[in-house]
C-alpha cells in the first residue's frame, strides 16, 4: 500500500466518523443509549468500542502500552465527552498516515492481543485494519438507526472518493 493511499484512508476515516457522530448528535439522546440487540448493546458503546480499538492500535504504531484492559473504554462516556476524544486520534492517524513513506508502511510492529496471544502486523496493514474496523462498527450504527426508525448516514469509500477526495477545499 502506497503512503498516498494511507492517507487517503486516513481522512475517508475521519470524514466517516464526522457523519456517523453528526448523525448521532441529532438522534434523541435516549436513542444513542438504548439497549439493543447488538455485540456492545447501544450506539454509544459502539462508538466507544471503535475509539478504544483506534487508541490500542495508535499505542501499537507507537511503541508504547496502550492501558485498556478490553476492548471498550472502562467509562461509558456521553457523546458530548466521545467526540472530541475521536476527533483527536482520528487528527492523529491523518498526521502519521501523512508522515509516513514506501519504507516505514511496512515495517513490522509486534504487539500483544489484549484477550491474548501475539501479534504482528506491518503499520500499513494496522492503519487498513482499523479503517475496516471503524467502518464495520459503524455498520453497527447504521443498524441501530434503522430500528429507530431513522436514516443513517452514508459512509461510503466511494461518496468520499467523489464528494471530499477528488474535491479538496
Amino acid at each position: 500500500m502506497s503512503s498516498k493511499q494511507l492517507c487517503m484512508l486516513a481522512r475517508y476515516k475521519a470524514w466517516a466518523n464526522q457523519l456517523i457522530f453528526d448523525a448521532v448528535a441529532e438522534l434523541p439522546a435516549l436513542e444513542t443509549s438504548k439497549p439493543r440487540q447488538t455485540v456492545f448493546g447501544n450506539m454509544l458503546r459502539t462508538l466507544s468500542h471503535n475509539y478504544a480499538i483506534d487508541r490500542i492500535f495508535q499505542a501499537h504504531l507507537e511503541g508504547r502500552e496502550h492501558g485498556f484492559t478490553s476492548r471498550n473504554t472502562a467509562e461509558l462516556l456521553s457523546l458530548e465527552q466521545l467526540w472530541p476524544l475521536q476527533q483527536a486520534v482520528d487528527q492523529w492517524y491523518i498526521a502519521w498516515s501523512d508522515a509516513q513513506d514506501t519504507q516505514s508502511v511496512d515495517e513490522s510492529v509486534h504487539f500483544s492481543f489484549i484477550g491474548g496471544g501475539q501479534g504482528v502486523m506491518t503499520r500499513a496493514e494496522i492503519l487498513l485494519h482499523v479503517v475496516n474496523h471503524t467502518t464495520y462498527h459503524r455498520g453497527f450504527v447504521a443498524d441501530m438507526f434503522y430500528q429507530i426508525p431513522a436514516k443513517p448516514p452514508t459512509t461510503d469509500l466511494p461518496v468520499f472518493l467523489r464528494d471530499v477526495a477528488q474535491n479538496p477545499r
